[in-house]
């Protein structure tokens, strides 16, 4: 809500929903004069601003979705944007695979990880063949919420999928941290890579490009330090389950996401980069329907 106030270019607030007549987040779009529901998609589909919204978030849980989708999808004029792990839809990481998804009417948003972390996959894979991508997501505990933490096999098994499918890894897994230190710790991602060789130069130009793409919408998305290769000599191969044996070149890449801090604490990487990946492919998609129209 607090992002498509500030900083959409082509979206108008409509209403907030919810579950929980409590909600801090109901409570508050109230004050700011926005329609609400604590009915959930039931109660939005019966109010009168229905009829004009074409674009709906979706940030409940994997199984919510479902049946969300469900009422949705009877409207052909409304798409929703997923930012569970139900993936219904097609994988889309706006700075990866808008293209080929901007015509789907439910898109995936993948996880918080998945939109730190396959974006350097895809950018190793455009210099030299991905055979393998494993990401390690560490977050504050303090910014995993109760839909986060049911969805923890969610996250692992939609973030592996994703690597491949939009990372283009021929295998890929995906581990999540959730750090209880204190104070909370800001989200960090580790990604590695197992490919073919390639120039290290032109693959930490590409990682480069990739992380200025992603800072056009999560200005506090960082490389945290240097891009790390290891050669895996050919009679010294890792074994990759469902792959075998495999040698080539290992790229290590450690970075940062920092929250801008528009309403959640600005160690919520985890969440602001969720957020605004799908704020960022809903005004794509209005540019889009300029385009077409």
């Amino acid at each position: 809500m607090i992002k498509v106030i500030r900083l959409s270019k082509h979206l108008e607030m409509s209403v907030m929903v919810g579950i929980d007549l409590g909600s801090e987040g109901l409570a508050r779009a109230k004050r700011m004069g926005y329609a609400t529901t604590a009915e959930g998609i039931t109660g939005l589909e019966a109010m009168p601003e229905w009829a004009d919204i074409k674009i709906i978030f979706d940030a409940t849980s994997a199984k919510a979705h479902a049946y969300n989708w469900g009422i949705v999808e009877k409207y052909p004029d409304k798409r929703i944007i997923d930012l569970t792990p139900a993936a219904i839809g097609p994988f889309l990481v706006p700075s990866v695979n808008f293209d080929e998804t901007h015509n789907v009417r439910n898109v995936n948003m993948v996880t918080c990880g998945g939109q730190a972390t396959i974006p350097i996959v895809a950018a190793v894979n455009r210099v030299a063949k991905v055979h393998y991508g494993e990401i390690v997501a560490s977050i504050a505990s303090k910014s995993a919420g109760p839909g986060t933490r049911a969805n923890i096999d969610e996250f692992t098994e939609t973030t592996a999928k994703a690597i491949e499918q939009v990372g283009g890894a021929d295998k890929g897994k995906a581990l999540i941290i959730l750090n209880p230190a204190e104070p909370p710790m800001v989200m960090r991602d580790t990604v590695f890579t197992l490919s073919e060789q390639g120039d290290r130069s032109a693959i930490k130009r590409s990682i480069a490009k990739m992380v200025a793409t992603v800072q056009q919408y999560v200005p506090g998305y960082t490389l945290h330090q240097e891009v790390q290769f290891d050669d895996i000599p050919e009679n010294k191969p890792v074994h990759i389950e469902g792959l075998g044996h495999r040698h080539g070149l290992k790229t290590t890449v450690l970075l940062r996401v920092e929250g801008a801090g528009h309403h959640l604490p600005a160690y919520a990487g985890n969440l602001d980069i969720m957020t605004s990946a799908a704020m960022m492919t809903a005004d794509q998609f209005v540019d889009m329907t300029s385009i077409m129209v």
